[in-house]
């Protein structure tokens, strides 16, 4: 037997450091080599890194949220192999920004003694009991986790049988054997005084550091328009009814991806990306749309890139593709990155305006809402329309009230007239 120690592998363009999102071994588990061990997020996406080898967890180098250097010993294999140990544990430990997650401490390899000592007769060690740290994200494979979303249960609320407290189908089973909490407690009223402490790690943090440097280092300023798209309405009923086989149906953001390609090839100013330390704008002349896209994991923003090159149905097909990518966990780094001007729609949730952050280093975001029959003064008459709120958002350091209010108002003319779409 031997100790084979893992470092956090290069994952690549220039990442040095990756932060754990989970661990989906725990010490004592048997693993085979290629099986999912890690999950680490990198400023740039986020990636599952395999066992290298077959053998037995003895190790485990940080909690989630804990920052690993690419090249530092994450964890630690019981091998049928001879010991690979290219650094001390202890010198990795000192060095982690996190304590070492193990039940048992790490053993140095011992060489056995020419004449064994009498060995004590093995005594069956009592169940664990686990109990989570508040906050603390429940143990489970992947497939338990999909299996718990599709069947809306909330892991938080199962006990977990396995290995640390891992919760497996079996205890999705019992769960749902005997009812939720919320079933079985009556109508009967408590007053609750618990608090829920949510470590802000992985992309929640991402998020959140994107947003502050966005919000903090750019001056926005928000523009609001209300668009009739009672003829667009109609023109999409009509595309829809009509499609050919293999064509997506289409809903509105292919057609504002279509007239955002005429309105900012006219205006390039809002289709750029700024880079305040070198102070220097970079107008693009192809139009890469970034689709902010809600996941169970947090907000992506993939991208569909030369939408200039698209007709309408190229750019619906690539959109759904790229969103489905994201919410799958399955989207490449190259859908992630890119963008040169980013749309975020609410859809169906709506709202009567909002303040979309932008989406650093672009200089301009636009916020879609949904289309609802509203009455409005058509020719001294009140009438019915189909009408559609958009909000925007600039980086007023480098492009000016005047272009963005162009912008929009370009695309205001576009989508109220959508047969200039393709002209």
């Amino acid at each position: 037997m031997g100790i084979f120690a893992f470092k956090l592998p290069d994952i690549g363009e220039g990442v040095v450091e990756g932060e754990v999102v989970e661990w989906m071994v725990s010490v004592g588990d048997s693993v085979k080599e290629d099986d999912p061990i890690l999950s680490v997020m990198t400023d740039k996406a986020t990636v599952e890194i395999p066992s290298p080898t077959d053998g037995v967890v003895k190790s485990i180098v940080g909690e989630p949220g804990t920052i690993l250097a690419v090249g530092q010993v994450c964890i630690e294999f019981e091998t049928d192999g001879e010991s690979s140990t290219p650094e001390p544990v202890e010198e990795v430990v000192e060095e982690a920004a996190e304590p070492v997650k193990e039940v048992a401490p790490v053993e140095p390899v011992s060489t056995p003694a020419p004449t064994p000592a009498p060995v004590a007769a093995p005594v069956a060690a009592p169940t664990p009991v686990v109990v989570a740290a508040p906050g603390a994200r429940p143990l489970a494979s992947p497939a338990v986790r999909q299996r718990a979303r599709e069947s809306g249960i909330e892991l938080s609320g199962v006990s977990g049988s396995g290995p640390a407290g891992r919760i497996t189908h079996g205890d999705l089973d019992s769960w749902k054997e005997a009812g939720s909490p919320v079933a079985a407690a009556g109508p009967s009223r408590t007053a609750l005084t618990g608090v829920t402490e949510v470590p802000v790690i992985g992309l929640r943090r991402k998020i959140a550091e994107s947003m502050t440097a966005s919000y903090s280092t750019i001056p926005h300023f928000s523009y609001f328009e209300e668009v009739d798209i009672t003829d667009l309405e109609t023109l999409r009923v009509h595309l829809n009814a009509s499609r050919a086989d293999g064509q997506p149906k289409l809903t509105y953001l292919p057609f504002i991806m279509q007239g955002l390609v005429r309105a900012l090839g006219e205006n390039p100013v809002c289709n750029a990306l700024y880079d305040d330390e070198k102070g220097v704008v970079s107008r693009h002349d192809a139009i890469h749309l970034g689709i902010a896209t809600q996941t169970d994991r947090g907000l992506y923003v993939p991208v569909v890139k030369h939408v200039e090159a698209q007709d309408i149905w190229t750019s619906a097909s690539e959109m759904q593709r790229v969103s489905q990518a994201a919410r799958d966990g399955t989207a490449s780094l190259g859908e992630l990155t890119g963008s040169t001007f980013t749309i975020t729609s609410l859809g169906r949730m709506g709202g009567l305006g909002a303040t979309p952050i932008i989406n650093k280093p672009e200089v301009g975001i636009l916020g879609v809402h949904n289309a609802v029959d509203t009455p409005v003064v058509r020719n001294g008459q009140i009438v019915i329309r189909k009408m559609l709120r958009l909000s925007s958002s600039w980086d007023h350091r480098v492009v000016d009230g005047w272009d963005g209010a162009v912008l929009v108002q370009r695309l205001k003319t576009l989508l109220e007239n959508p047969a200039t779409i393709f002209m």
